[in-house]
Protein backbone atom coordinates (compact mmCIF):
# COMPACT_ATOMS: atom_id res chain seq x y z
CA UNK A 1 0.00 0.00 0.00
CA UNK A 2 2.90 1.94 0.51
CA UNK A 3 6.56 1.50 -1.22
CA UNK A 4 8.53 3.73 1.21
CA UNK A 5 8.48 5.87 4.56
CA UNK A 6 7.91 8.73 3.07
CA UNK A 7 4.98 7.40 1.31
CA UNK A 8 3.62 6.03 4.58
CA UNK A 9 4.00 9.10 6.14
CA UNK A 10 1.84 11.16 4.05
CA UNK A 11 -0.61 8.82 3.49
CA UNK A 12 -1.04 8.61 7.93
CA UNK A 13 -0.85 12.02 7.80
CA UNK A 14 -3.77 12.68 5.00
CA UNK A 15 -6.20 9.75 6.38
CA UNK A 16 -5.37 8.74 9.85
CA UNK A 17 -5.42 9.90 13.04
CA UNK A 18 -3.49 8.21 16.50
CA UNK A 19 -6.91 7.33 17.73
CA UNK A 20 -8.17 4.83 15.21
CA UNK A 21 -4.30 3.29 14.49
CA UNK A 22 -4.50 3.05 18.86
CA UNK A 23 -7.93 1.02 18.52
CA UNK A 24 -6.78 -1.70 15.87
CA UNK A 25 -3.38 -1.67 18.18
CA UNK A 26 -5.46 -2.77 21.37
CA UNK A 27 -7.20 -5.37 19.15
CA UNK A 28 -3.70 -7.37 18.17
CA UNK A 29 -2.73 -7.01 21.98
CA UNK A 30 -0.45 -3.81 22.12
CA UNK A 31 -2.88 -2.29 24.70
CA UNK A 32 -0.44 0.60 26.49
CA UNK A 33 0.92 2.29 23.68
CA UNK A 34 -0.06 5.96 24.26
CA UNK A 35 2.66 8.33 26.14
CA UNK A 36 1.48 10.42 29.25
CA UNK A 37 -1.84 12.61 28.04
CA UNK A 38 0.15 16.01 29.53
CA UNK A 39 2.14 15.50 26.37
CA UNK A 40 0.79 18.05 24.20
CA UNK A 41 1.81 19.59 20.56
CA UNK A 42 2.94 23.42 21.07
CA UNK A 43 0.06 23.77 18.70
CA UNK A 44 -2.87 22.23 18.60
CA UNK A 45 -3.12 21.28 14.76
CA UNK A 46 0.37 19.69 14.84
CA UNK A 47 0.67 16.41 13.83
CA UNK A 48 3.28 13.99 14.02
CA UNK A 49 4.53 10.70 12.05
CA UNK A 50 7.59 9.50 11.48
CA UNK A 51 10.25 6.67 13.29
CA UNK A 52 11.64 7.03 16.54
CA UNK A 53 15.05 8.19 17.05
CA UNK A 54 15.14 8.01 21.44
CA UNK A 55 17.52 9.83 23.39
CA UNK A 56 18.37 9.14 26.66
CA UNK A 57 18.62 12.25 28.95
CA UNK A 58 19.70 12.58 32.80
CA UNK A 59 20.02 15.31 35.09
CA UNK A 60 23.15 17.18 36.24
CA UNK A 61 24.19 19.46 38.74
CA UNK A 62 26.58 22.03 36.94
CA UNK A 63 27.50 21.83 33.17
CA UNK A 64 31.33 20.29 33.38
CA UNK A 65 31.89 18.57 36.81
CA UNK A 66 36.09 17.54 36.39
CA UNK A 67 35.85 15.24 39.10
CA UNK A 68 33.72 13.35 37.57
CA UNK A 69 35.05 9.50 36.12
CA UNK A 70 33.24 9.72 33.27
CA UNK A 71 34.08 11.74 30.43
CA UNK A 72 30.49 13.52 29.78
CA UNK A 73 31.27 14.79 33.38
CA UNK A 74 33.33 17.15 31.59
CA UNK A 75 31.28 17.48 28.81
CA UNK A 76 28.62 20.41 28.40
CA UNK A 77 24.82 19.07 27.19
CA UNK A 78 26.52 15.38 26.98
CA UNK A 79 26.03 13.67 23.61
CA UNK A 80 23.12 16.43 22.87
CA UNK A 81 24.86 17.86 19.55
CA UNK A 82 25.68 14.42 18.93
CA UNK A 83 22.11 13.08 19.24
CA UNK A 84 20.70 15.98 17.03
CA UNK A 85 23.42 15.84 14.44
CA UNK A 86 22.49 12.56 14.25
CA UNK A 87 18.91 12.56 13.25
CA UNK A 88 17.52 11.26 9.73
CA UNK A 89 15.27 12.28 7.62
CA UNK A 90 11.71 11.23 8.70
CA UNK A 91 12.56 10.74 11.82
CA UNK A 92 11.43 11.89 15.64
CA UNK A 93 13.98 12.95 18.64
CA UNK A 94 12.22 11.33 21.39
CA UNK A 95 13.69 12.40 24.74
CA UNK A 96 13.40 11.17 28.12
CA UNK A 97 15.05 10.11 31.39
CA UNK A 98 15.17 12.92 33.38
CA UNK A 99 13.24 15.13 35.50
CA UNK A 100 11.19 18.06 33.91
CA UNK A 101 13.40 20.78 35.63
CA UNK A 102 14.74 22.16 32.23
CA UNK A 103 14.05 22.24 28.91
CA UNK A 104 14.66 19.71 26.22
CA UNK A 105 14.37 21.18 22.99
CA UNK A 106 14.54 25.02 21.62
CA UNK A 107 14.68 26.84 18.84
CA UNK A 108 18.05 26.57 17.59
CA UNK A 109 17.49 22.53 17.71
CA UNK A 110 14.30 22.80 15.68
CA UNK A 111 16.21 24.69 13.27
CA UNK A 112 19.30 22.00 12.75
CA UNK A 113 16.09 19.55 12.84
CA UNK A 114 14.31 20.85 10.00
CA UNK A 115 17.57 21.07 7.88
CA UNK A 116 17.92 17.21 8.56
CA UNK A 117 14.42 16.75 7.04
CA UNK A 118 13.31 15.28 10.72
CA UNK A 119 9.91 14.60 11.47
CA UNK A 120 9.84 16.19 14.86
CA UNK A 121 10.29 16.23 18.30
CA UNK A 122 8.36 14.52 21.28
CA UNK A 123 9.65 15.45 24.56
CA UNK A 124 8.77 13.71 28.08
CA UNK A 125 9.75 17.32 29.49
CA UNK A 126 9.38 20.90 28.52
CA UNK A 127 10.29 23.16 25.46
CA UNK A 128 11.29 26.81 25.10
CA UNK A 129 11.79 29.03 22.66
CA UNK A 130 8.18 28.39 21.72
CA UNK A 131 7.92 31.54 19.12
CA UNK A 132 10.54 30.79 16.89
CA UNK A 133 9.19 27.14 17.27
CA UNK A 134 6.04 28.15 16.13
CA UNK A 135 7.26 30.16 13.18
CA UNK A 136 9.40 27.36 11.75
CA UNK A 137 6.94 25.05 11.80
CA UNK A 138 8.46 21.16 13.05
CA UNK A 139 5.46 19.56 14.96
CA UNK A 140 7.23 19.29 18.67
CA UNK A 141 5.52 18.03 21.10
CA UNK A 142 6.45 18.50 25.35
CA UNK A 143 5.01 18.97 28.67
CA UNK A 144 4.83 22.79 27.54
CA UNK A 145 6.59 26.04 27.78
CA UNK A 146 9.48 26.51 30.07
CA UNK A 147 12.64 28.38 29.63
CA UNK A 148 15.22 27.37 32.15
CA UNK A 149 18.07 26.08 29.67
CA UNK A 150 19.48 22.47 30.26
CA UNK A 151 23.29 23.60 30.25
CA UNK A 152 24.25 23.41 33.81
CA UNK A 153 20.87 20.73 34.52
CA UNK A 154 20.84 18.02 32.22
CA UNK A 155 23.14 15.92 29.93
CA UNK A 156 22.24 13.23 26.88
CA UNK A 157 24.06 10.56 28.17
CA UNK A 158 23.05 7.90 24.95
CA UNK A 159 20.92 7.91 21.74
CA UNK A 160 19.32 4.99 19.44
CA UNK A 161 18.76 3.03 22.17
CA UNK A 162 15.44 1.91 23.83
CA UNK A 163 13.68 4.21 25.69
CA UNK A 164 10.55 3.67 28.34
CA UNK A 165 8.17 6.85 29.00
CA UNK A 166 5.93 6.10 31.77
CA UNK A 167 5.97 2.11 30.95
CA UNK A 168 5.66 2.67 27.36
CA UNK A 169 8.63 1.26 25.19
CA UNK A 170 10.19 3.32 22.42
CA UNK A 171 12.47 1.69 20.49
CA UNK A 172 15.15 3.30 17.39
CA UNK A 173 12.39 2.82 14.20
CA UNK A 174 9.16 2.45 16.23
CA UNK A 175 6.69 4.37 14.52
CA UNK A 176 5.87 7.92 16.59
CA UNK A 177 2.24 9.42 15.75
CA UNK A 178 0.94 12.03 17.33
CA UNK A 179 -1.87 14.87 17.89
CA UNK A 180 -3.57 17.28 20.05
CA UNK A 181 -5.08 13.91 21.46
CA UNK A 182 -2.05 12.06 21.74
CA UNK A 183 1.18 10.32 20.93
CA UNK A 184 0.76 6.87 19.96
CA UNK A 185 3.74 4.69 19.71
CA UNK A 186 3.60 1.92 16.97
CA UNK A 187 5.73 -0.91 17.31
CA UNK A 188 7.70 -1.60 14.07
CA UNK A 189 6.27 -5.51 13.95
CA UNK A 190 2.87 -5.03 14.43
CA UNK A 191 3.19 -1.76 11.71
CA UNK A 192 1.99 -3.10 8.42
CA UNK A 193 -0.86 -4.79 10.10
CA UNK A 194 -1.96 -1.84 12.25
CA UNK A 195 -1.70 0.52 9.62
CA UNK A 196 -4.11 -1.64 7.36
CA UNK A 197 -6.35 -2.49 9.68
CA UNK A 198 -6.76 1.49 10.71
CA UNK A 199 -7.21 2.42 7.05
CA UNK A 200 -10.12 -0.11 6.18
CA UNK A 201 -11.71 1.09 9.84
CA UNK A 202 -11.56 4.92 8.97
CA UNK A 203 -13.70 3.86 5.88
CA UNK A 204 -16.42 1.85 8.07
CA UNK A 205 -16.33 4.84 10.61
CA UNK A 206 -17.27 6.89 7.68
CA UNK A 207 -20.62 4.72 6.85
CA UNK A 208 -21.38 4.80 10.63
CA UNK A 209 -21.15 8.28 10.69
CA UNK A 210 -23.69 9.13 7.63
CA UNK A 211 -25.89 6.09 8.46
CA UNK A 212 -25.87 8.10 12.46
CA UNK A 213 -26.69 11.50 10.81
CA UNK A 214 -29.74 9.59 8.62
CA UNK A 215 -30.91 8.60 11.68
CA UNK A 216 -29.65 4.85 12.45
CA UNK A 217 -29.70 4.49 16.53
CA UNK A 218 -25.76 3.60 17.51
CA UNK A 219 -26.94 0.29 19.14
CA UNK A 220 -28.24 -0.36 15.41
CA UNK A 221 -25.21 1.07 13.79
CA UNK A 222 -22.54 -0.98 16.22
CA UNK A 223 -25.00 -4.05 15.39
CA UNK A 224 -24.87 -3.19 11.73
CA UNK A 225 -21.04 -2.02 11.49
CA UNK A 226 -18.83 -3.24 14.65
CA UNK A 227 -17.85 0.00 14.86
CA UNK A 228 -18.08 3.07 17.02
Amino acid sequence: MWKDDDELFSLMRARLFPAVVGDILDTLGFMHQFLPPAIKPVERSMVVAGRAMPVLETNCFERCAPGGKSPLSQQAFGLLFEALDNLAPNEVYVATGSAPEFALWGGLMTTRALHLKAAGAVLDGYSRDTTEVLELGLPVFSLGGYSQDQGPRGKVVDYRVPVEIRGVRVRPGDIVFGDQDGVLIVPREAEEEAIALALEKVGTESSVRLAIKQGMSTVEAFRTFGVM
